[in-house]
């Protein structure tokens, strides 16, 4: 079972803060550890934010983050309000995705294929 994902980012606090005020974690500080753990609101694998080194080439595509949204259209609304902007929302077999990036060029999606 997938439980945990590392983000190697550049501000782990801005990245923190994007992914609790976008996406609803919480932000688990350890000051004798250098990750900061992001806890999902309910159910699913919790984002591990590792500061990247000098030489990390950030933002390439390998990975998307996938996020189950029941209503793509109304979240993405709100999301642009809270100053986030996803690309067009796309229809795809029997649900919408759209897709945009984090502070550090990460790609992330939202989906409402796992309630089709």
């Amino acid at each position: 079972m997938l439980n945990r994902i590392v983000i190697y980012v550049r501000d782990v606090d801005r990245s923190a803060a994007f992914y609790c005020k976008h996406f609803g974690f919480t932000a688990l500080h350890d000051p004798a550890d250098r990750i900061v753990e992001l806890e999902p609101r309910d159910k699913g694998a919790r984002l591990l934010l590792h500061k990247a080194g000098k030489a990390q080439k950030l933002g390439q595509a390998v990975v998307k983050l996938v996020f189950d949204v029941q209503d793509i259209a109304t979240f993405c609304s709100a999301a642009k309000n809270n100053g986030l902007e996803f690309g067009s929302i796309h229809k795809a077999d029997g649900y919408c995705f759209a897709n945009a990036k984090d502070p550090d060029g990460n790609s992330i999606q939202v989906s409402s294929r796992a309630f089709r």
